[in-house]
């Protein structure tokens, strides 16, 4: 039945391809027609050109695996695939197109720009719906997936809330497994056994696929439990330590003749740097011309709402671990910390004004570090800065936290747009920190920015 219903999405994903590029393919001959006021042939003549296209996009897709849909892709994501693809699958086809018509029927090149952006537009678009619609179905329980989770510890916690606030994948955790002295639920979920159960337990609850949360287990303990699963069509996933996800990309190199792995570098060198910076200025001075009203308007209702100044500065560590001060709308009482020192602002913390508790919400008090951006003390992009007394704290129990600093800080970063901001465990935090910092791109920023922009009215973290 599972089978079926995934062969079933899969179809009515190919069908929805066919559907966009040939609506495309129109659009542009429409297109045409309201910019060229020479003689242009009827449609159906074009019928022949129409298929090739379709057919061509579709052959393209599928070797480029788009139809081996994975249940967790960012929209984003698809659009960066279906782009390149879609512009090599436009090219195969006026190939195609220019060798099986020759000089029959002509297919000008304004033609052929409508066809390839209004397809990747329109079939982004139709993914979107498709993917939308399927995951409304997985919700309610079509095409679920049982799993179980092996390990123990803040790591299992984290996946399981993920999957919680995601219903849409179709993920339905069955239960956790542990060998340590266990407790007979977490969160909710029954604890089944231990790691030598797993193969009575896979059959008793016709479990899908095997999550592996032990970070810190080591490779032969790993490959142990693999070995347990030995069930067919069984799906395997292991949450990765530490060097997983700081070497993602390992080069190798040699010291006079002595062959060496290099697992610690950075990706931002070189003329990326002024790429970035390219970005920061243009991205940071657009957003402050566009949004100076809401400024404006914050920065009155501040005033107006408690007794101090509009904004608030406080220290941070940026590049190279150097101070600087960070600029915030103040959402705080001026005396907040008068008595308690530096701490966390906390959910429901008790020195929030009123306008203050909205403007932390919505994390419209960070706006005013587009002027810090502006200023070179931060990136759009990056590690979120810390200040100078957690930063001695961290760097003493934290394994490389002090990498973090090799880049400059950031408005948001790869650790927020996954949850992990406010109160969240630093040493995952720090993870995803290196990670950015280790496979840096252009199109990774694009995505995160999108992603904060679309996390704004749903973080619930945001306090």
């Amino acid at each position: 039945m599972k089978q079926r219903i995934s062969w079933l999405f899969t179809a009515s994903l190919v069908a929805t391809d066919a559907l966009m590029a040939g609506l495309a393919f129109a659009a542009a001959y429409m297109l045409r027609l309201q910019s060229e006021y020479e003689n242009i042939d009827i449609f159906s003549a074009y019928w022949g050109m129409l298929l090739v296209h379709v057919a061509t996009i579709i052959l393209v897709f599928f070797f480029y695996r788009l139809y081996h849909r994975q249940r967790a892709t960012s929209h984003i994501d698809e659009f960066y695939a279906i782009f390149g693809a879609t512009s090599v699958g436009t090219i195969a086809a006026i190939a195609f197109i220019s060798l099986l018509y020759k000089s029959e029927l002509d297919y000008p090149r304004l033609m052929m720009v409508y066809a390839w952006v209004l397809t990747i537009l329109l079939v982004w678009w139709g993914r979107v719906v498709q993917s939308r619609f399927q995951w409304s179905l997985q919700a309610r329980g079509f095409n679920e997936v049982r799993l179980i989770i092996v390990g123990a510890g803040e790591v299992r916690r984290m996946i399981l809330q993920k999957i919680r606030q995601s219903p849409g994948l179709g993920y339905s955790v069955i239960g956790f497994v542990e060998d340590h002295d266990r407790p007979l639920s977490v969160l909710g979920i029954d604890v089944l056994g231990k790691t030598n159960d797993i193969p009575r337990l896979v059959e008793m609850h016709h479990i899908d696929e095997v999550i592996i949360a032990m970070p810190e287990a080591s490779r032969k303990e790993i490959l142990s439990i693999i070995a347990l699963c030995e069930r067919e069509k069984l799906s395997i996933k292991v949450f990765p330590d530490v060097f997983q996800i700081i070497a993602s990309e390992i080069s190798i190199g040699d010291l006079n003749g002595l062959p060496l792995l290099t697992v610690r570098d950075i990706a931002l060198r070189g003329w990326r740097l002024a790429l970035k910076r390219s970005v920061d200025i243009l991205g940071s001075a657009v957003a402050m011309l566009f949004i100076s009203p809401i400024m404006m308007l914050v920065a009155i209702l501040v005033k107006l709402d408690s007794p101090g100044p509009v904004f608030y500065a406080q220290e941070r560590m940026g590049l190279d671990a150097k101070p600087f001060m960070m600029l915030k709308f103040r959402s705080m009482r001026s005396d907040a910390e008068a008595k308690t020192g530096p701490v966390w602002a906390t959910h429901d913390d008790p020195r929030r004004t009123r306008i203050g508790a909205f403007i932390r919400r919505f994390s419209i008090d960070e706006l005013p570090q587009l002027i810090n951006v502006l200023l070179g003390h931060m990136s759009l992009v990056g590690p979120r800065p810390e200040r100078p007394v957690f930063v001695e704290q961290f760097k003493r129990s934290i394994p490389r936290y002090m990498d973090r600093h090799r880049e400059k800080s950031g408005m948001t970063g790869w650790a927020q747009i996954n949850g992990l901001r406010g109160d969240t465990s630093i040493v995952e935090r720090t993870k995803y920190d290196l990670w950015y910092i280790e496979n840096w791109s252009l199109l990774l920023d694009f995505k995160i920015l999108l992603r904060t922009l679309v996390s704004v009215f749903s973080d619930k973290q945001a306090h």
